[in-house]
This record gives C-alpha cells, sequence and structure tokens, in this order.
C-alpha cells in the first residue's frame, strides 16, 4: 500500500450478520446482579455497565456471555463488554459460514492543497517579521522536519503559486501539486527574488483554473491557502483600490462557486488590509449574511505566521476513515476501534458518519496525524454491516 491512503497498514474488519444467534447471561438463574442495573441505551451514550457487560435497548445492562465462559461456542471470542464476535482463529466458523468476516480498507482523505503565495515587493521590503515577511512564509512552510508543508506532505497533495507581476504581466511560478512536495516547493520558494505588484484576483482566479485544467485525485477535495501582505492590485491596470479589492473578492467567491473553498492568511496588522481579507474570507467559504465571519488568520511576526499555517492546514487535512460497506447506525456504539493498537471510545475518540465513515476524533485524531503509518483496526458484532 503506498502512501496514498496516509500509509495504512491495517485494514477495518468487521464481522457481518448471518443466522448464528447468542443467548443472555440475564436469563441465567440467579441472573448475575449487573443485569439489574439500568443504563442508557443512546448510540454514543458512555457505558455504565460494568466490565463484561453492555447497554441493551431496552436500557439494561447484558451480557451474551462471559470472558471464559463457553456461550459464545466454537469460532467466536466474548468481548470485554459481553458480545460473541467471530474469532477467525483456528476451529472459527470461517468466511463461508453463518457469520462471515469482511475486510475493508481505510480510505482516508487526502486534501489537495494550493498554496498561493504572494511574492510582490512589499514581502522582502518589509522587516517586521525577520529578516523578512517572505523568508518567514518561506520557513513556516518547508523548514525540514518542523514547516507545515514539510511535516505533512505525506497526508496532502501540496502544491505552489508564487504570484507577482513582471513588468505588465502576471508572473506566476507553480509547482504542481503532488504528494512528498515539500523539496520541489522549497526549491521554487529560494529561487525567487523581490517582485512587483499584487495580481491576488488574478492568482485565485488562475489557482481555480489549474483544478479545472489539473483535477485533483478521485476523492481529494480541492482547497486554495492564500498568504498575502498587501492590498491587491494588478500589472496593468489603474483601477481604484475598492475595484481591486472588489475583484479579489469576486474571485474567491468563484472559486468557492466551484467546490474550492479559500482559506486567508494575512501577512500584516495593517487594519485596512484585514478587512478587506476578511470579506475575501467570507467569499471564499460561502459566508452567509447574518452569521458570524469565517475565520481568517492575520499574523504580524514569525510565530504567529508559521501556528496559522500550522491551524489552516492541519484543519483541512481529514481523519475521516471512508467503508465500502455501511454499519448501522444503532450497533455503531457496539464496535471496537483501536489505532496504534490503543482501543479507542465510541463518542470521545470516534464517532461513525452517516454509514460508512468512521471519523476519530479529539487526541485520536492527532495522533492518526501524527503517525507515519498508523495502524487502524475495527471489529463489529454480527447485524451491524449493511450489504
Amino acid at each position: 500500500m503506498n502512501r496514498l491512503s496516509f500509509a495504512f497498514a491495517a485494514s477495518l474488519t468487521l464481522v457481518a450478520c448471518g443466522p448464528k444467534e447468542f443467548g443472555s447471561v440475564c436469563g441465567e438463574v440467579p441472573a448475575p446482579e449487573a443485569c439489574m442495573t439500568a443504563c442508557d441505551p443512546t448510540p454514543g451514550a458512555a457505558n455504565a455497565c460494568p466490565t463484561g457487560f453492555h447497554c441493551s435497548a431496552d436500557g439494561k445492562c447484558d451480557a451474551q456471555c462471559t470472558l471464559g465462559g463457553d456461550q459464545c461456542g466454537d469460532g467466536y471470542t466474548c468481548t470485554a463488554d459481553g458480545y460473541c464476535i467471530d474469532n477467525q482463529g483456528p476451529g472459527s466458523n470461517g468466511p463461508d459460514a453463518s457469520c462471515p468476516s469482511i475486510t475493508f480498507t481505510p480510505m482516508p482523505v487526502t486534501p489537495s492543497i494550493q498554496l498561493v503565495l504572494d511574492q510582490s515587493g512589499s514581502m522582502y521590503s518589509n522587516n517586521d517579521i525577520s529578516p523578512n515577511r517572505y523568508v518567514a512564509m518561506r520557513n513556516a512552510l518547508v523548514t525540514p522536519t518542523t514547516g507545515v508543508v514539510s511535516s505533512l506532505e505525506a497526508k496532502a497533495y501540496f502544491g505552489s503559486k508564487l504570484y507577482t507581476c513582471n513588468g505588465n504581466n502576471t508572473a506566476f511560478t507553480d509547482v504542481p501539486r503532488a504528494l512528498n512536495n515539500a523539496t520541489a516547493i522549497r526549491t521554487s520558494l529560494d529561487s525567487k527574488t523581490s517582485g512587483g505588484n499584487t495580481p491576488t484576483a488574478a492568482a485565485i482566479d488562475q489557482a481555480r483554473l489549474d483544478f479545472t485544467t489539473t483535477p485533483p485525485p478521485a476523492g481529494s477535495p480541492p482547497i486554495i491557502v492564500l498568504a498575502t501582505d498587501g492590498e491587491p492590485n494588478s500589472c496593468n491596470q489603474n483601477l481604484s483600490q475598492a475595484q481591486y479589492n472588489a475583484a479579489s473578492v469576486t474571485a474567491a467567491g468563484a472559486a468557492y462557486a466551484a467546490n474550492i473553498p479559500v482559506y486567508v492568511l494575512a501577512i500584516s496588522a495593517n487594519q485596512t488590509l484585514l478587512n478587506h481579507l476578511q470579506d475575501v474570507a467570507n467569499a471564499g467559504q460561502g459566508h452567509v449574511q447574518g452569521q458570524p465571519n469565517i475565520p481568517y488568520y492575520p499574523a504580524n511576526n514569525a510565530t504567529q505566521l508559521a501556528a496559522a499555517f500550522q491551524t489552516i492546514i492541519n484543519g483541512v487535512i481529514s481523519c475521516d476513515l471512508k467503508l465500502t460497506s455501511g454499519i448501522d447506525q444503532t450497533s455503531a456504539m457496539n464496535g471496537v476501534v483501536s489505532l496504534n493498537g490503543m482501543a479507542l471510545t465510541y463518542g470521545v475518540d470516534w464517532t461513525l458518519v452517516g454509514s460508512d465513515t468512521i471519523r476519530l476524533m479529539g487526541s485520536a485524531c492527532t495522533m492518526l496525524k501524527g503517525s507515519s503509518n498508523p495502524a487502524v483496526s475495527a471489529t463489529f458484532p454480527c447485524g451491524s454491516v449493511i450489504f
């Protein structure tokens, strides 16, 4: 398996339904004391039952089996919460018997991220960020190991578009999107010197067209990340600042209309520019009138700049794992999901989105993104798989 899918080494194993049925230890005489315990059967609710029991649909603790007991029969194992599951070991019922196992390959969402980066003269001449804004941007992106592209290059298709003017012509320097692309982007950034104007509208429009002419791989959502330090203008027009601003907002709105959201990083403390870039961010992510503004990311020092890139790009790298068959929502809470050998808690570390997507959350999502070769597995009891 290549790194296209976050280099997952394991698969998600789910147990499909069949005629095999199991009883309940609560039918025994005398019944275990835990069978009298009330619980919350709502999907995602914490399991308040004692060890070895789960919450049944009628709101009472129940178990099909006991650890070490023989209630499940040959080929089945009793889980820590009292379910009988196919163990697929020696003597198991096997894939052709009444309760076959099905193996899925997890397919995480790998975004295609087009960096649209300001190369105008002000990026080099402003030394409010040491040594200047351009170098700080370069370092935040592609410093080996710590730069956001360097650290996440295996988990997104990164490309870069430097933009400025060469006389009366727009000047773009492109690195095509690809996995493991930090070195190529670093080489491109290091090859440039101070440019001219700031044709932001043209750069956003060209990034949108690039996604049209070179579409991302199937299932990879396209994303534009704009980083600029100045109010927009052009290379060969003489318009008012209001017209240039409006053109940039229109370009961001056109990208969003093409299902390409635009994230905005402002390398400046200038409030006039910040007000404009808030408008660009709103247009680039379909802001609804009357709702709170879309977040954008101002940065006026190197630390803020690096943190802003990390926040944006980590935010769009997904912790969703697609399955090729569905899971019954009401049975999801009974699944056992692990990451790198650590059991995860339903409703805290993972949840089921729709019927065919496992979403890791919180620290589990952070662990997934930080693992170079994460192993994810999940087992669900009989009757959970929707064919």
